[in-house]
């Protein structure tokens, strides 16, 4: 029987989503929606990477880079031609948003791959922010 045949099994090596999202928060110092706001006032960079009908939807965090997620890498890259003005250098803080804390994780690895060693993202996401009656805007 193949692997493809027993679903159950995993091809020794390979790991679901679940597992590879542990492993990559084990690196990462992840902050709620309290620390993110204290953390942006001491002058980090939050970015929000969720979707246009998200942001449209439930309003956006004032001061955040709004940067899409495929996108993501290019606009932070303090080295790239395509880089925001705020990409200003690797020691930057950068605390990633998403809608609920899942996918920015794996784009704080992602930065953190390009030397951006202090990115990290926002336990829960836009969402714990706004729970936390944290600022939003529109």
């Amino acid at each position: 029987m193949s692997d493809r045949e027993s679903p159950g099994h995993a091809r020794e090596g390979r790991i679901g989503v679940d597992e590879l999202l542990e492993r990559v928060r084990e690196d990462l110092d992840r902050v709620d929606a309290g620390q993110a706001f204290e953390e942006a006032a001491a002058g980090a960079l939050l970015v929000d990477i969720r979707y246009a009908a998200l942001r449209d939807r439930d309003g956006l965090i004032p001061g955040a880079l709004v940067v899409e997620r495929n996108e993501l890498e290019w606009r932070l890259d303090p080295l790239g031609s395509h880089r925001a003005p705020e990409a200003v250098g690797h020691d930057l803080r950068v605390v990633v948003i998403c809608n609920e804390g899942y996918a920015s994780s794996f784009a704080a690895e992602s930065l953190r791959r390009l030397g951006l060693h202090r990115a990290t993202d926002l336990i829960g996401g836009f969402q714990a922010w706004r729970e936390a009656g944290l600022p939003v805007a529109g």
